[in-house]
């Protein structure tokens, strides 16, 4: 039984207060500001919003002309207007005046009831909801008027009414007025309370500027600021701007009403006295009585869907579509036949029979009997072909093969993630149980998550395992007397993902393999065959050599398995209010949770992908909000989400659920990525652009897994790189695959496996040369023991366990427990990382889980457990940080050639600060802040860096450049060039992005930044990477390569192309193109043109005086460094690694030999 309730939310919280002088903020310089300036920083691409449409199908011309033409463009008529439409128009004005100044209010909850007596008011007349029905009917695009849970609104407005600053979580909540709620419908007593709320949802206050020559935003979404928690004062010029804005859109929509009635000869009264009712709205518990709107979904999911283009037809014409796919955004990929092969030997018909049985496989493709054929020859392998063509069978039959000839045969299977291993554990052991006299054969995972009390039985009597790389490096190779039996007879070793292993990780990871064949050989097992797989990159044949270090590679590249016709759609989230690029883009998660939840509910499977694991609980929440609003609240429990810090029991449990098709939609991040089965997925929705293209294409091919036709769908975010490629979406296929990389002689790397290796076996550096490259006497002579037989023992520092000592990842050991402790539950939601916790749990914060939304009521960091509880609420938390990164001491510095200017290394100081948090509704609007008592995180690493000379600001300041803006863009190109110098991934060098909040603020600020550009390696912990040491040696050519790419770029204010980052956590909102390349002249001392720079800004958006970044002063070198003196050969750009030895800083030792070779750049070649 629902209750109704018309509006009580006015009456119980929000009281009108008197205007006073806003309390003296605290100055911690991330909440200084009063005005966020319009950013500078876009990406100068061709429109497409505001340009030419592509005609809608023969199909889609039915729909309303109301729907069809932009919200911006002007209709006219001579038809007089009836009576009726005259009053319309009346009551659409009093609701537009009346919400408008409602929403300077941002506290107060526009429900009916709350604003009817306002509007009555307004047109001396009753006002009733079948009145604002048939408004909505008119312009169904900018109005939402539904019932909703009144306790949604109760708790978002909670605590608000006094609009104070720095309270503490105690004093905004005294008591969970949920709690009892919670009770009472776990009893199932509860009634839930329902009020009818209206909203425009068009366009807010707060416009964005569009570009001159793009149409396009200037800026992405502006991160929250501190001056939106404080009464709004808006100017009257603003409101009624929007107010006639709306009021000139409705009486365009009414024109078209009445010319398309009058074409087709009805009468334009009536059919609106008939077309509103589907929208009058009702409560949930009614909602089955109330006639619906037309439209194409099924009643029930269909275990038969439509066809692809079918459904794609029947999404185009859909009422809420608005030309989402962008013009060449649509592509057709036809379907491919198989090619089948044929073994060179027979396989036992056993064998045969257990393949039919499992999986009704008659016949192999080309590709798979290429590969199994080599492996019987004795080769290794590497398969590089599309997701879901067949490639675990390349391994498998090999192993079982070999296992019916030799029940002794080991075989080690290695995966990224537990979930890819946790799959190929099952598929594995259904071939097995067909198979006469194996079927007892034990496969298992050896992981994390396998109980102690298990490993040795698994070690013992496993025949193949099912691992990682971090468990060989941790537990099986130093373990080796323990493992001996097993390596001895292990004939296969598979890896399959192969091109996760890039970077920084594949150095680690082709360490461990090296270290693993020299074990085996030193145990007599030279026999062992490696067999890898990898999706489509440039050079697998060339990554596999790398990462084994053996030379006898088979390629198999040529794709013989068949695939279903595929559609891709460039999907770009569309503007607030349609058509008008000023109103700025939508809600990118509501957007995707309605085409997600269209497709599912049109008995498509469908998968979703998150950068990040908050946008997949975002995400999560908002299609199960999609679904009850679509009165389909039944399939919410067939919908999950699927990342990391979920238990190991949820994670087997969705696994399941996933194979065995009991859900219908899934939301994940990269985890699902790679090749896990999940059973039969018809669609990919990828939100965002995923950083690659390498990325976006291994996530579009988890779709048609099963050779059905299938679709895949970026959806274009607010950012620049989303829109990029959704105004480029050419790029998006023809851009060539990347090469994947892998630097071994990186000696930050390679010292630590030297060093464990030599645990596992004392080393014999001649002999071992062969594994660890021609360097490795001189490193042992240097940095490990010798005993008098002439053998190297591991250094004393890094003993007892040197593998521990050796991160190949950035994992950590230490968790915080999610404990749910509604009605009294206490059960473990998920365990999360204590570095991500201190910016994801909070007392008073909301944490999201499964889509649903727990209040922490308790965080203990003692005990590492963070106390929640289940609430019902239509807001979330945003935490509100800052982050110094500074040098504390100088370990080297190199002198530019022909500038004055030095470049320096050593170690950082990374100081992470979490002060508080907004409480954020679904219009991004602030609702409250809060400020928490959390210690500052501080960690140490190593880096670069170059400080500004005060020519460079002097210049900056006199024509009024952002010196902020100069130095963030000028750290964007030296970082983007990098991969050019050292082998690396993005994000394995960091650096310090400027904040809009405070570099933009009118209030003086404390917290000064120095100016000066720095870099940091984010991985390898307080001795760095050696990214960034690396980095170093090239700090000359790196500033040239940037100077010369920013000064080419025919862009006005940067671009990705020169000095933007798509993955700049700040949105690169603080940028200066211009700025930038006097600082890199600077360095290099060119000439700067000054007549010639442009003029920054002079529209008081920074006050003169007003200043955040102040000159550097020199940090305090170490006792002994002296300057390098860098000199070059004429026409040298940049270095490549090699195996000739040259000192390079490394840090917290002496200088070590880094290996490295002069060669200059081929001409055309590009970054």
């Amino acid at each position: 039984m629902v209750k109704l309730q018309a509006a009580t939310v006015s009456n119980q919280v929000v009281h009108k207060r008197k205007r006073k002088r806003q309390p003296e903020e605290e100055d911690n310089g991330a909440e200084a500001e009063t005005t966020v300036p319009e950013s500078t920083s876009t990406v100068p691409t061709k429109t497409h919003d505001g340009g030419k449409k592509p005609r809608r199908t023969p199909k889609s011309g039915d729909k309303p002309a109301i729907l069809r033409r932009s919200s911006s463009t002007v209709v006219e008529t001579s038809i007089p207007w009836p009576d009726a439409f005259t009053k319309l128009a009346q009551i659409h004005k009093a609701l537009n005046l009346v919400y408008t100044f409602c929403c300077t209010r941002k506290h107060l909850a526009t429900t009916f009831d709350t604003i009817k007596s306002a509007v009555e008011a307004n047109t001396k007349r009753p006002l009733h909801i079948e009145d604002v029905a048939k408004v909505k009917r008119l312009v169904p695009q900018a109005i939402n008027f539904q019932y909703v849970d009144e306790a949604m609104l109760q708790v978002a407005l909670m605590g608000e009414e006094d609009l104070r600053q720095g309270r503490k979580v105690d004093d905004m909540f005294p008591e969970n007025p949920m709690e009892e709620r919670n009770r009472r419908q776990a009893e199932g007593k509860y009634e839930p309370v329902e009020v009818l709320l209206f909203e425009f949802i068009d366009g807010d206050l707060k416009r964005q500027v569009v570009h001159p020559k793009t149409g396009e935003p200037t800026k992405a979404f502006r991160k929250l600021r501190e001056e939106e928690l404080k009464m709004p004062v808006y100017s009257q010029k603003q409101m009624m701007k929007l107010i006639e804005k709306r009021n000139v859109k409705f009486t365009s929509a009414v024109n078209a009403w009445l010319n398309e009635c009058a074409e087709q000869g009805v009468d334009a009264v009536e059919r609106l006295e008939e077309e509103h009712k589907p929208l009058i709205p009702a409560p949930s518990e009614s909602r089955s009585d109330t006639p619906a709107v037309e439209d194409t979904l099924p009643k029930s999911i269909p275990t038969e869907r439509k066809s692809i283009p079918e459904i794609v037809a029947e999404l185009k014409d859909s009422e809420w579509y608005t030309e989402q796919i962008v013009p060449d955004g649509h592509r057709v990929f036809d379907p491919q036949e198989p090619v089948y092969g044929e073994l060179n030997f027979e396989l036992s018909q056993d064998l045969v029979n257990a393949l039919y049985n499992t999986r009704n496989i008659q016949s192999l493709y080309s590709h798979q009997t290429e590969a199994i054929n080599a492996l019987h020859e004795g080769r290794n392998v590497i398969v590089s072909t599309s997701t879901s063509s067949g490639k675990s069978l390349i391994y498998q039959i090999p192993v079982l093969n070999a296992l019916e000839s030799d029940p002794q045969t080991r075989a080690m299977y290695v995966f990224p993630t537990k979930a890819l291993a946790q799959d190929q554990r099952r598929s594995l052991k259904a071939l097995l149980s067909f198979l006469p006299g194996l079927e007892d054969v034990m496969c298992e995972t050896f992981d994390g998550d396998t109980p102690m009390s298990d490993r040795n039985h698994v070690r013992d009597e496993a025949r193949i395992i099912f691992t990682n790389p971090d468990m060989l490096h941790l537990t099986i190779l130093p373990q080796e007397e323990s493992w001996r039996h097993f390596l001895q007879n292990l004939r296969y070793v598979v890896m399959d993902e192969l091109h996760v292993y890039n970077g920084l990780f594949g150095a680690h990871v082709a360490l461990i393999m090296r270290r693993l064949r020299r074990i085996c050989a030193a145990v007599g097992n030279r026999k062992v065959k490696f067999i890898s797989c990898s999706a489509t990159v440039a050079n697998p044949q060339e990554h596999m050599r790398t990462l084994f270090g053996i030379e006898d590679v088979t390629l198999v590249d040529f794709d013989g398995s068949p695939s279903g016709r595929k559609e891709f759609l460039c999907w770009n989230t569309p503007f607030k209010d349609p058509g008008d690029p000023t109103s700025g883009r939508g809600d990118t998660f509501a957007e995707t949770a309605r085409l997600f939840s269209q497709l599912i509910l049109r008995g498509v499977r469908v998968i979703a992908f998150c950068r990040v694991r908050k946008q997949c609980e975002i995400l999560t929440t908002a299609v199960k909000t999609e679904l009850q609003s679509l009165d389909r609240s039944d399939v919410m429990a067939r919908v999950m989400a699927y990342r990391g810090g979920y238990t190991p029991q949820d994670r087997r449990r969705i696994e399941k659920e996933m194979f065995d098709g009991k859900l219908v939609g899934i939301i994940g991040t990269s985890a699902l990525e790679l090749g896990v089965d999940i059973g039969s997925l018809d669609a990919v929705i990828t939100v965002g652009f995923p950083y690659t293209i390498a990325n976006l294409r291994q996530q579009s091919g988890r779709a048609g897994r099963r050779n059905k036709d299938s679709l895949s769908v970026l959806i274009g975010d607010c950012f620049p790189t989303d829109q990029y490629y959704m105004q480029n979406p050419d790029e998006i296929f023809t851009k060539p695959n990347c090469e994947l990389q892998v630097d071994l002689t990186n000696m930050l790397v390679l010292e630590g496996h030297i060093q464990c290796a030599a645990y596992e076996m004392p080393i014999n550096a001649d002999e071992d040369s062969k594994y660890f490259g021609k360097q490795l006497p001189e490193i042992c002579e240097e940095r490990l023991r010798k005993d008098d037989l002439g053998f190297y023992h591991t250094a004393e520092r890094f003993l007892p366990h040197p593998s521990r000592t050796v991160a190949i990842r950035d994992t950590e050991d230490s968790h915080f427990a999610i404990v749910d402790t509604t009605n009294g539950r206490n059960v473990v939601l998920e365990e999360l990382e204590a570095s991500r916790a201190f910016f994801t749990i909070y007392e008073g914060g909301i944490f999201l889980h499964q889509g649903n939304t727990y209040l922490v009521k308790e965080m203990s960091t003692d005990r590492m457990i963070a106390k929640v509880s289940l609430v019902k609420v239509d807001w979330t938390t945003q935490q509100r940080d800052f982050t110094d990164i500074d040098p504390v001491e100088t370990e080297a510095i190199r002198r530019i050639p022909g500038s004055l200017s030095r470049a320096f290394f050593g170690t950082i100081k990374v100081l992470q600060n979490v002060f508080g948090f907004f409480k954020v509704d679904k219009k991004r609007r602030i609702l409250d802040a809060v400020q928490v008592d959390n210690p500052p995180i501080i960690i140490f690493s190593k880096g670069m860096w170059l400080d500004v000379p005060k020519s460079a600001i002097d210049i900056l300041n006199s024509r009024r450049l952002n010196l902020a803006g100069a130095i963030h863009a000028a750290e964007h190109a030296i970082l983007s060039l990098m991969p050019n110098f050292v082998i690396s991934m993005p994000g394995d060098v960091k650096t310090e992005c400027k904040v809009a909040i405070k570099e933009f603020a009118k209030k003086e600020t404390s917290r000064k930044r120095p100016a000066r550009l720095t870099f940091y390696d984010a991985k390898g912990g307080q001795h760095g990477s050696g990214i960034a040491a690396k980095a170093f040696e090239f700090i000359d050519l790196l500033l040239n390569q940037a100077c010369d790419r920013v000064e080419a770029c025919h862009c006005h204010e940067g671009c990705l192309e020169c000095c933007c980052s798509e993955r700049c956590k700040e949105a690169n909102q603080v940028m200066s193109k211009a700025g930038a390349e006097v600082i890199l002249k600077s360095f290099l001392n060119r000439e700067i043109d000054i007549d010639n720079l442009p003029w920054g800004p002079d529209d008081e958006r920074v006050p003169a005086g007003i200043e955040t970044v102040v000159m550097a002063e020199e940090v305090r070198p170490r006792a002994g460094v002296q300057v390098i003196e860098i000199k070059r050969e004429e026409g040298e750009t940049r270095r490549v690694a090699v195996d000739h030895a040259e000192q390079a800083v490394v840090a917290g030792d002496e200088a070590q030999p880094v290996a490295i070779k002069d060669e200059p750049l081929d001409e055309g070649e590009t970054a």
